[in-house]
């Protein structure tokens, strides 16, 4: 397997649980001029919303499954891939399961709202995504070194303390741009903000 490419088998990936890591978040928050009010529609057990609230946004927490020790404000059972119109919100900022990343963004850029999410840099790649990277893409903060490794929900093997794919938030507009506008990329530091 390529540097960067391994991940679990989809069985064993179940749900695609992999808790966000806290200095991606505040290094979200650092680098990026939030909405008061944000949508997380894959909250997981609140690791994204946790730190979110506790700089003062309001946030919408929902996930399609109802997650052992999630944080108590989490609503579940919401398939926000369902949903025809968003809560009160100003954008959506989550760490969607890879398995369902390009239709989150497509669906979040259909409700109205700019979509924020964190991905392996290699989304960048894939000719079934140009529509959203060609017309919506507007900035990529990549880190200049590796995040903590976020382990699926259930592993049980060897735990390893770095990444081995470097990740960026992806910051898409729900406005389309013309295609020879391009994107920005900008490099930013994990650690600045632990």
């Amino acid at each position: 397997m390529r540097q960067g490419a391994d991940r679990g088998a989809l069985a064993a990936r179940k749900d695609d649980l992999y808790e966000s890591p806290r200095c991606a978040v505040l290094t979200l928050m650092r680098i990026e001029n939030l909405p008061a009010r944000i949508w997380e529609p894959a909250a997981g057990r609140g690791a994204i919303s946790r730190e979110l609230m506790a700089a003062g946004h309001d946030v919408a927490s929902h996930d399609l499954v109802a997650h052992h020790g999630a944080d108590p404000y989490i609503t579940s059972r919401i398939d926000f891939l369902m949903e025809r119109s968003a809560p009160r919100v100003d954008a959506i900022v989550t760490n969607p399961p890879y398995k369902n990343a390009d239709d989150f963004i497509r669906h979040g850029l259909v409700l109205g709202l700019p979509v924020i999410v964190l991905l392996r840099l290699m989304f960048i790649e894939g000719a079934g995504r140009s529509d959203l990277i060609d017309r919506h893409l507007v900035r990529v903060w990549a880190g200049i070194e590796r995040l903590p490794q976020m382990h699926r929900e259930g592993w049980e093997g060897k735990r390893q303390t770095n990444s081995g794919a470097p990740f960026a938030w992806f910051v898409f507009d729900p406005e389309p741009h013309a295609e020879d506008v391009g994107f920005t990329v900008r490099r930013m530091s994990w650690r600045e903000s632990t």
